[in-house]
C-alpha cells in the first residue's frame, strides 16, 4: 500500500533547506546524495570557509529553536537537527576542523575519494570530472590554510596520523597511482573521448598530483615536525566525539568496563564454537584448520566479487520473500572493489532517484590475494541487506513521510553500524549462519568491535593496560588488536591506525549494537504480549537514521 504523502511544515522547510546550504558548502556530500549540480566543484577548505559553515549552522539552529512542532515526525526532526546542529558548533569552538587529518576520513581522502561516486558514462559525465579535477588544487591549498592556521595556534594532529597520510598521498600521485590511472582508463559508454578533453583531463590530473605532492610537503616539512607525539585526544574532546557518532551520551567510564567484559564473552563463545569446528582445538587451532581449506576461500579480487554480488542477491530475494519488505528499488545493491589499496569495507547509499544504486566497497589492501569466505560471510550482511542497504536505502525511499534531511544525511555511525552489527546476530537467528565456520566468522567481527570499544576508549583517555602495566599507547594498542582478531597483519595495521586517529568512531559499532538491543528489549516490555519482532523493526526503521537518543525518544 502506498503511503499517503505528508504535507510539509515548517519544520520540513528548515530541514530541507539545510540539505540544500550542506550542498553548497559541501559538494562532496551533494554527490554523495546525488545532487549533481554541483559536482564541478569542492568546497572552501580554508579558515574562511570553515567559518562560513559555522555560521550557517548557526543560523539554522536559531530558525529550528522557534519552530513550532506539528506532529510526531516534525518532533524527531527538531530534536535530532539540533543536535546534530549544536554537536557541529561545540566541534568548531574546540577547534578540530583545525587538525583534522587522519587515514580515513578527513579532508585528505575525501577530495580524492568522491571521483569514486561521480558519473562517467557520457562525455558531459567525463567534463564534468575534469572540471571537478581542475578545481581540486585550490580546494587542497584551502585545507593546508586551515592545517596551517591550526599549526601556529598550537592546535595540531598526532605525528602518526600526519606520517601515515604522507603514505597515502604518495601512492595517489605515483605514476601508477589514482590520478594517472583514473585519467588513464578515462572512456565514455561509447569508449571515445574528445582529444580536447582528454588533454584537459590528464593536464587536470596531472595539475592534482602537483597539489597533493605540494599537501604532503607542507605536511612533511612544518606540521611533521610539530605535530602530537600522543595519539590521545583526552576526555573532553573524546566525549564530543563520542556524542558525534553514537547520537547519544555514555558514561565512557562504565563502558569501558563493559567492554571488556564483553570482549571475554566474545572470547567464551568463539572458544566453544572453535570445539566443534576441530574437537579439542583452540580457536588458533580452528582459525588455522579453516584457512587450509581451499573450499572456503577465493583468489583475486574478480572472485571476491562475484561471490560477494552472488550472496548479496540471494539474501535479498530469500529475505524479501520471508522476513521483510523489501521496494523495488532497494532489491538492486552493487558489490566493488574499490579502485584503492589502503584497507577497509564500506556502502555508500543511493542517490535520491536510485539512479546510482547502494554500493558495497572492499579495498583490498596491497598483497592480499586471498580470502577466506567463512569470515567474510557475515560481512556481506553487515554491508548489504539486512545490515546497511536495507537501512539506508529505506530511509531514502520514505519520501512520502521523512524530508530530505531526515532521508539523506540525518544519522549517526551508532545507529547505522550499531544496526549493522544487530543485523549480523540477528541473521544468525535466522539461520543464515548455522555453519560453525561462519559463526566463528561472525563472532571474529563481534570479538573485533568488542575489543575496539576497550582500544578505543583505553588509548584515546589513557587508561590503564589491562596487563597492569602503565597506560594505554598505539604499541599496546597493536599489540592487543593482534592478540584479538584473526586478520592479516596489514588490516589490523590499517585498522589500529584509524582507530588512533578517528576518536570515538570504532566503539560505535559495538556500542550502538548494545543500544540497539537495549532499544528492541525497552520495547518488547511496554508491549507486553503485543510485541512483535518485525514491527519493532518497521517502527525503528521509519524512523530513519537519527541518533540514538532521538530513536530511544521516538519509540517510547
Amino acid at each position: 500500500m502506498t503511503t499517503p504523502e505528508r504535507t510539509p511544515t515548517p519544520i520540513d522547510t528548515i530541514a530541507e533547506a539545510w540539505v540544500d546550504t550542506v550542498a553548497d558548502l559541501d559538494p562532496i556530500v551533494a554527490t554523495y546524495i546525488g545532487r549533481f549540480e554541483h559536482n564541478h566543484r569542492f568546497a572552501d577548505y580554508s579558515p574562511a570557509g570553515v567559518a562560513a559553515g559555522a555560521d550557517a549552522a548557526r543560523r539554522a539552529l536559531a530558525d529550528l529553536s522557534v519552530a513550532e512542532v506539528t506532529d510526531a515526525v516534525d518532533a524527531v526532526t527538531k530534536e535530532d537537527l539540533s543536535r546534530t546542529l549544536e554537536l557541529e558548533l561545540e566541534l568548531h569552538d574546540a577547534q578540530w576542523p583545525l587538525r583534522d587529518l587522519n587515514v580515513i576520513a578527513s579532508p585528505a581522502q575525501d577530495i580524492r575519494s568522491v571521483f569514486d561516486l561521480m558519473p562517467t558514462e557520457t562525455i558531459e559525465d567525463w567534463s564534468t570530472v575534469s572540471a571537478r579535477m581542475s578545481a581540486l588544487p585550490e580546494a587542497v591549498a584551502g585545507y593546508a590554510q586551515t592545517l596551517r592556521e591550526g599549526l601556529s595556534r598550537g592546535v595540531v594532529p598526532a605525528r602518526r596520523q600526519v606520517t601515515e597520510v604522507l603514505g597515502q598521498i604518495a601512492r595517489y600521485t605515483s605514476d601508477n597511482g589514482f590520478f594517472a590511472s583514473f585519467v588513464a582508463e578515462a572512456a565514455p559508454g561509447d569508449g571515445h573521448l574528445p582529444a580536447s578533453l582528454a588533454r584537459d583531463l590528464t593536464d587536470n590530473a596531472n595539475a592534482a598530483r602537483v597539489a597533493y605532492d605540494r599537501l604532503a610537503a607542507f605536511l612533511s616539512n612544518e606540521l611533521a615536525p610539530v605535530a602530537g607525539e600522543k595519539d590521545a585526544v583526552g576526555r573532553e574532546l573524546y566525549g564530543l566525539h563520542s556524542r558525534r557518532f553514537l547520537g547519544a551520551t555514555i558514561d565512557l567510564d562504565e563502558t569501558y568496563e563493559w567492554g571488556v567484559e564483553e570482549l571475554a564473552r566474545m572470547v567464551a563463545e568463539q572458544e566453544t564454537i572453535a570445539k566443534e569446528i576441530l574437537p579439542g582445538g583452540s580457536v588458533e587451532d580452528a582459525v588455522a584448520f579453516l584457512e587450509r581449506d581451499e573450499s572456503r576461500k577465493l583468489h583475486g579480487t574478480d572472485a571476491l566479487q562475484r561471490w560477494m554480488q552472488e550472496t548479496s542477491d540471494r539474501a535479498i530475494e530469500e529475505l524479501g520473500r520471508t522476513h521483510f519488505d523489501i521496494p523495488d528499488p532497494i532489491r538492486r545493491l552493487q558489490c566493488m572493489i574499490a579502485p584503492t589499496r589502503e584497507g577497509g569495507i564500506y556502502y555508500t547509499g543511493p542517490t535520491d532517484d536510485f539512479s546510482r544504486p547502494g554500493r558495497m566497497w572492499w579495498s583490498v589492501p596491497e598483497g592480499v590475494e586471498s580470502f577466506d569466505t567463512w569470515r567474510e560471510l557475515t560481512t556481506v550482511y553487515h554491508e548489504g541487506v539486512p545490515g546497511h542497504h536495507l537501512q539506508i536505502a529505506q530511509a531514502v525511499y520514505n519520501r512520502a513521510t521523512l524530508n530530505s534531511w531526515r532521508r539523506l544525511l540525518a544519522g549517526t555511525s551508532g545507529h547505522a553500524e550499531g544496526w549493522a552489527l544487530y543485523a549480523e546476530r540477528l541473521m544468525e537467528q535466522l539461520g543464515y549462519l548455522d555453519d560453525p565456520a561462519e559463526r566463528l566468522g561472525m563472532l571474529d567481527g563481534q570479538r573485533m568491535r568488542a575489543a575496539r570499544v576497550v582500544l578505543d576508549i583505553g588509548v584515546h583517555l589513557e587508561k590503564p593496560r589491562p596487563d597492569g602495566n602503565g597506560t594505554w599507547d598505539a604499541d599496546y594498542a597493536l599489540d592487543f588488536m593482534m592478540r584479538n582478531v584473526n586478520m592479516p597483519p596489514e588490516f589490523v595495521r590499517f585498522e589500529v591506525n584509524r582507530y588512533l586517529g578517528w576518536p570515538g568512531q570504532a566503539p560505535s559499532y559495538k556500542v550502538g549494537q548494545r543500544i540497539w538491543e537495549n532499544l528492541r528489549d525497552d520495547f518488547e516490555t511496554a508491549q507486553g504480549d503485543a510485541f512483535s519482532i518485525t514491527d519493532f523493526h518497521k517502527r525503528a526503521l521509519d524512523v530513519g537514521g537519527v541518533g540514538l537518543d532521538t530513536l530511544r525518544s521516538a519509540l517510547v
